[in-house]
């Protein structure tokens, strides 16, 4: 999507890299900091790059619009995180819970007509954004709390998508679930705006893998697969794997 040219992708995924170790291991502020400066100068430098000599990447698609240096940074470091971590995130953390629910993992191989609602269902059952920050506009009574205009309020997605009011038997994995509704990419005007590619991404990738690998099998017991829950995207540090 960034265009990052074939020399520099390897310095690239090395910064990234480094930035998710530090949030990881809860460097410093000053050490956080100084890597996500060293990565938006690196972005700044691609982006007079693309004005110079356009590809056919997204970023140089934006080099002939309104957008200042700045803006396009700032769309680049967006599209790097909510475009690329989310994804990835929801891939692992799927295809774990499936691993760990083989009569699902089954019935998605043996009925990929169901793909479609069995992502939906683990969208719902995995939500890796598991809470939203939102401010009122406007004074509402909530369960009997009143959130006044201005109040920040703190919005639990996952709570909401366990919600047994809304969902039937909620903490099951059930791939053939009927019930829609799940809040996994928000809610409203804030709904998220690629959300139609994350499920056709999910949509391709999950029924190809057990297709590849219909082996495919957990290396460490559940407990000990290593989460990743310090940082906004819930997900998986790492998840080892195997197949005959």
């Amino acid at each position: 999507m960034l265009g990052v040219s074939a020399d520099d992708q390897q310095k690239f995924h090395g910064m990234v890299d480094q930035l998710g170790t530090l949030r990881r291991e809860k460097a410093p502020v000053k050490k956080l900091t100084e890597a996500f400066k060293d990565l938006q100068k690196f972005i700044g430098e691609m982006v007079l790059a693309k004005q110079e000599n356009p590809g056919d990447d997204v970023l140089s698609g934006l080099v002939d619009s309104d957008f200042t240096d700045e803006e396009m940074i700032n769309i680049s470091l967006m599209l790097l995180s909510a475009g690329l971590d989310t994804t990835a995130s929801s891939l692992a953390v799927g295809t774990f819970v499936l691993l760990c629910n083989p009569d699902q993992l089954a019935a998605l191989r043996e009925t990929p007509e169901m793909t479609e609602q069995a992502v939906e269902e683990l969208l719902r059952y995995t939500t890796i954004l598991p809470i939203t920050i939102r401010a009122a506009r406007e004074d509402v009574e909530l369960d009997g709390h009143l959130i006044k205009a201005g109040d920040v309020v703190t919005v639990a997605s996952a709570v909401a998508n366990r919600d047994p009011k809304k969902f039937v038997d909620p903490d099951a994995l059930d791939l053939s679930r009927s019930e829609r509704g799940h809040l996994a990419f928000g809610h409203g005007v804030h709904q998220c705006l690629a959300q139609q590619l994350a499920r056709v991404e999910l949509q391709i990738a999950f029924p190809a893998l057990l297709r590849r690998f219909p082996t495919l099998r957990l290396v460490d017991a559940p407990e000990e697969v290593p989460v990743r829950d310090e940082i906004a995207f819930f997900g998986l540090h790492e998840l080892q794997v195997a197949w005959d």
